[in-house]
């Protein structure tokens, strides 16, 4: 019998994709297993060497300042505003 240190499917920790018991206890912890010296919430990320770094230039709302990039568009009326509660 082989033991294996991953999981024969990747499993969801707090919307970060774990493959073994080190990832789940980064995404416990609010840290991306695929970058974890970027730290919890990523609030180290700009000194981390993995994460590509696209544009330092960037507002709060994500598009690229001075560049004229468009926002995304809004979704469309309706969507994700009903919600079925019966069992």
């Amino acid at each position: 019998m082989a033991i294996s240190t991953d999981y024969p499917t990747p499993v969801m920790v707090n919307g970060f994709q774990c493959k073994n018991c080190t990832d789940v206890a980064y995404a416990k912890k609010h840290i991306d297993p695929a970058h974890p010296k970027s730290g919890p919430y990523g609030i180290d990320a700009k000194d981390d060497p993995t994460v590509k770094q696209t544009d330092t230039a960037s507002s709060a709302t994500g598009t690229s300042v001075g560049s004229g990039a468009a926002a995304k568009p809004a979704p469309p009326p309706g969507l994700g505003t009903q919600i079925d509660i019966s069992a």
